[in-house]
């Protein structure tokens, strides 16, 4: 990685500003939001044929030794002792009090040494979080030194498959493997944040560029495309999959989060657990939903959600968190926190889209979900 007028640089930048990328500020990272093609055709791409993405902003934090297991379960709502070597599992970090400080997944390579993979924005502070609770744990930033490459569409196995000497077609999804690609030792995930079949490769930082130049290449007959910031949210949101910062943060629980299939409160203490049990006893008072839009308009983030049906006149309820044009539904589709009472699939109420009152619909579950 490198730095110039305040921005970090991945690997991969010389190959986007060849490649005709638009680069903006994202969170201190100098990133391409879009390719030639456009966030449209960038988005269809990867829902129809194979897409590359940059994702080598995230962090990678490893956890070492005999004490790494009791450190990551105590840092992780997840049952990671149900964990073999190779597997991989969605999970959230919590503070004491239940708010969310990330999510991540965690990759078991063996039973003294774990992967954390986090989102880039939280780099810093996930990492100095792990350091403060790793219980005795060896704890390693491998962020500087890890490239980290996502492939995803329904071509994407395919094609990483075409530059393997091994079956990757064969790891089963939040399974990984270390294995040759384009002739580097890399790990592959069966993880994804696209709504589509694929996976993640995490390589040397200094063989980044030479493995993504070899999916291009040899994705050609597939329809790869290199894929932006842009489509890679409108992708995630059809997919319903939350966003750090937007949809989750240290003040939202992963019970009003709906993410509380994500916590496993019979897998021993974690931070944050006595919390949630109890705030899982006792109910929430508000929840993340998806909702469609019956007009025209688009919710975005912050807009107020409201409900002008009242007698007594009008509430607002919450705001949006995400939103967008669904380019694969054909329709506007946002996320935002309501109370309970009105978070029941079918549930209406209106969204204030800069003073335009357009009607919403509480959509139950992804918005997308490939066949």
């Amino acid at each position: 990685m490198s730095t110039q007028d305040a921005l970090i640089r991945t690997p991969l930048f010389a190959a986007h500003q060849a490649a005709g990328a638009r680069l903006i500020d994202f969170g201190g990272w100098e990133m391409p939001v879009q390719y030639k093609l456009g966030i449209l055709k960038e988005h269809r791409s990867v829902r129809e044929h194979v897409g590359l993405f940059d994702v080598c902003h995230m962090g990678e934090v490893s956890l070492r030794g005999p004490k790494a297991g009791a450190a990551v379960q105590a840092l992780v709502t997840g049952d990671c002792s149900k964990l073999d070597d190779g597997a991989a599992l969605y999970t959230l970090m919590c503070l004491p009090h239940g708010g969310i400080v990330d999510d991540c997944i965690v990759y078991r390579r063996s039973e003294s040494d774990f992967l954390i993979i986090l989102n880039a924005a939280n780099r810093a502070k996930d990492l100095a979080w792990i350091r403060e609770n790793a219980g005795g744990a060896e704890i390693v930033d491998e962020s500087d030194a890890t490239g980290l490459i996502a492939v995803q569409g329904p071509n994407a196995v395919e094609l990483v498959n075409s530059l393997s000497q091994a079956d990757l077609a064969g790891v089963e999804r939040f399974r990984f493997a270390s294995e040759e690609i384009a002739g580097v030792t890399c790990m592959a995930a069966r993880t994804g944040y696209t709504g589509e079949d694929g996976f993640e490769i995490a390589c040397p930082a200094d063989e980044t560029e030479s493995i993504w130049n070899a999916l291009l290449a040899a994705g050609e007959s597939l329809g790869v495309q290199p894929i932006g910031l842009g489509a890679r949210d409108t992708l995630r949101l059809e997919a319903k999959l939350s966003l750090y910062g937007n949809d989750i943060d240290e003040t939202t629980t992963p019970y009003e989060a709906c993410l509380g299939w994500a916590v496993k409160l019979d897998s021993g203490p974690f931070i944050g657990s006595e919390a949630l049990a109890k705030q899982k006893a006792e109910g929430v008072t508000r929840k993340l939903v998806g909702f469609t839009l019956e007009g025209r308009g688009i919710a975005r983030h912050g807009y107020s959600i409201v409900d002008r049906s009242l007698a007594e006149g009008s509430q607002e309820l919450g705001k949006v968190t995400s939103g967008t044009k669904g380019p694969t539904v054909d329709v506007a589709i946002g996320l935002g926190y309501v109370p309970t009472d009105y978070a029941k699939a079918g549930s209406t109420f209106t969204v204030d889209c800069r003073g335009k009152d357009i009607p919403a619909t509480v959509h139950k579950g992804p918005f997308y979900k490939r066949s």
